[in-house]
């Protein structure tokens, strides 16, 4: 499995058009798409996005606890509409720094992404375990993600070359695959990581459009 870069973090809220309204305002995003099901947000299409998908709240952390947003200057931390927690990081370009989780072993969490693709980091600012993917980290705070009805994270999404390689990988893995998805611009599997995160390795189709 070879990872390039995070592409995505996918929620689930109840107020999405208020979560886009705040991003588009406060955190140098536009809206890229938006549909019946969901509202894709980012700086670029081609750069770090969220994805929100629409579901009845009120939504429970759960295994997330924030987002790491780079921005050009400022930092500090922000809550969106749902309880959706972003960490600012100064000294980027508007596009996802990191996700922080929490993990009832962060180290062995880290260890077990290794599997994933993700690479081995050392810990960061917050000094937690860490793994790498193209420059962006998924991160692994201490303590108890719970077995939330209603979570805020659908999933962690990372751009391949191939995801069919990666739906062979699974298998020869034994990982369990939980979706394929193939999507006008995307074709994506979705695997059943660690502590029950779902992580989508998803490919950009050669007819990618989105803006």
């Amino acid at each position: 499995m070879n990872p390039t870069k995070l592409d995505h973090v996918a929620l689930w809220v109840a107020d999405r058009d208020g979560i886009a309204d705040f991003a588009t305002a406060r955190l140098g995003m536009h809206v890229i798409e938006r549909t019946d099901a969901f509202t894709l947000v980012g700086a670029d299409a081609r750069r770090g996005k969220l994805t929100l998908f629409a579901a009845e709240g009120p939504r429970e952390p759960g295994a997330l606890k924030h987002i790491g947003w780079r921005v050009p200057s400022a930092a500090g931390e922000l809550e969106l509409p749902d309880g959706v927690r972003v960490v600012l990081v100064e000294g980027g370009d508007h596009d996802l720094d990191h996700v922080a989780l929490v993990s009832g072993d962060p180290e062995a969490a880290a260890a077990e992404y290794a599997s994933y693709g993700f690479e081995a980091a050392a810990p960061g600012p917050s000094g937690c375990p860490r793994v790498a993917v193209g420059g962006a980290w998924i991160e692994f705070h201490p303590g108890d993600p719970g077995a939330a009805e209603k979570p805020l994270l659908n999933h962690i999404a990372v751009l391949v070359d191939s995801a069919d390689e990666h739906i062979a990988a699974a298998n020869d893995l034994g990982i369990e695959i939980d979706d394929v998805k193939d999507a006008p611009n995307t074709y994506a599997v979705f695997l059943r990581g660690p502590e029950g995160v779902r992580i989508e390795y998803v490919e950009h189709k050669p007819t990618f459009s989105l803006m």
